[in-house]
């Protein structure tokens, strides 16, 4: 007789026992295009912060799709999964650049708050952005983790607690060894002449294991149209045995007041960081990607946001970001950046719409009593098609124009011009 499988009389059980529930949710995110410019291909600039609108040349695109696997009375277990592709898209075969960005079980309904949910794998957790510049302000999404959301405090405060694996690497001493140094020789001047050889020490990469432990506290009520979002992350690190770990830990927190309008909304962020959280506060860091070299522990930095997208009257809609920021004791000096992008869009029917967009950046790094400064600007006009007259109505066609400018530099046609243009297609879907 044939052995039957523990795991397979298992799902035979649960089947049975009418658990499992078959539905599946797919969504996503894409975007793909052509374009040329003075340079040849498509020209790109800064799209953090002079906008995204006729600035992106990738086919880039997520797919995801979860199931809802079992579901007795309010208890249920959903898996959730989501993978990334990124390309040029210039060739039709341009080879794997994949990523699986989410794999993990949220299970609702265990606990006598009932919307309290417990998960644990990978995901994006919470992720706060501002969609005209691409820029995800806060983005602690790490590796695999854990926790649980949603916990009800009073009327309406809901807290969030989840930790997850924020691992990274510093640069330690691997030893001296000979180094060939052509200015020392004074004999014959060859790889065989010792008088060429100087001891140089030696690095090699060292693995961090590092986490980050998130806090989220909304729906804050501060009057009948505006809510507060508290948001904490402190990155951490756990010394393996006889290690020494370079970084100082980092503290980034966060406040969201979001106001509801009659046409639209706005809210307004204020963010302070410290260590290498500091920098990211005038470099567009999010909350990932903690430095882990220990050059950034004197850091510190804040900056403000405001932004939103408001109707102006049937046929215009508006949307903005306005930031500013300050970064001290960097790696890189002391920071000072700001930036501002409008997107208004005039709705000529219910699936087209014509498109403008104008955006402008400066940064100021002062090291070692030297300044730098950068600056920069795009104009962008796009006439599109959409499934719908929303600013956020998707799939979107658009044909465009765009015209760069580097008003400190000479960024375009290999260093040699401080301003281009191109213009292309795309599209641009979500589901």
């Amino acid at each position: 007789m044939k052995k039957v499988s523990v795991i397979a009389a298992a799902v035979v059980a649960t089947l049975s026992a009418g658990a499992f529930a078959a539905a599946v949710d797919f969504h996503g995110y894409a975007r793909a295009g052509v374009g040329l410019s003075g340079e040849g291909s498509h020209t790109t600039y800064e799209k953090n912060k002079v906008g995204r609108l006729g600035n992106e040349d990738d086919l880039y695109g997520e797919i995801g799709l979860n199931a809802e696997l079992y579901k007795v009375d309010d208890v249920t277990f959903n898996l959730e999964t989501l993978v990334a592709y990124g390309q040029a898209g210039n060739n039709n075969w341009e080879g794997n650049s994949n990523a699986l960005r989410v794999m993990n079980v949220q299970a609702k309904g265990l606990f006598s708050d009932k919307d309290a949910v417990l998960w644990a794998g990978q995901r994006y957790y919470q992720r706060k952005d501002i969609h005209i510049t691409d820029f995800y302000f806060l983005d602690t999404s790490g590796g695999a983790g854990g926790g649980i959301e949603n916990l009800s405090l009073g009327d309406n405060v809901k807290a969030s607690f989840a930790i997850m694996h924020d691992d990274g690497s510093q640069k330690v001493s691997d030893g001296n060894a000979f180094v060939f140094d052509k200015d020392l020789c004074t004999g014959t001047g060859t790889p065989a002449d010792d008088s060429c050889y100087k001891s140089e020490e030696q690095f090699k990469d060292e693995t961090v294991s590092g986490y980050t432990f998130d806090a989220r506290f909304a729906g804050i009520k501060l009057t009948d149209n505006t809510n507060l979002e508290l948001a904490f992350a402190y990155d951490f690190a756990s010394e393996a045995e006889g290690q020494s770990v370079k970084s100082d830990d980092g503290v980034l927190a966060t406040a969201v007041f979001g106001t509801g309008l009659s046409n639209g909304f706005n809210q307004t962020v204020l963010q302070y960081g410290t260590s290498s959280y500091g920098k990211q506060m005038a470099t567009y860091g999010g909350g990932g990607w903690f430095n882990r070299s220990g050059d950034n522990n004197d850091a510190d930095g804040f900056r403000i946001i405001n932004w939103g997208v408001t109707g102006l009257g049937d046929s215009w809609e508006l949307g903005h970001v306005v930031m500013y920021a300050q970064a001290s004791d960097t790696d890189k000096g002391d920071i000072t950046a700001y930036n501002a992008v409008i997107r208004p869009m005039y709705k000529w029917d219910e699936n087209m719409k014509t498109v403008f967009e104008a955006g402008y950046f400066a940064d100021e790094t002062k090291l070692s009593g030297t300044t730098t400064d950068a600056a920069g600007s795009k104009l962008t006009i796009a006439q599109a098609w959409s499934a719908g007259s929303s600013f956020w109505a998707r799939p979107e066609i658009r044909i465009y124009g765009s015209y760069f400018m580097d008003h400190e530099g000479d960024s375009f046609k290999d260093s040699t011009a401080d301003s281009e243009f191109s213009v292309g297609i795309q599209m641009e879907a979500w589901w």
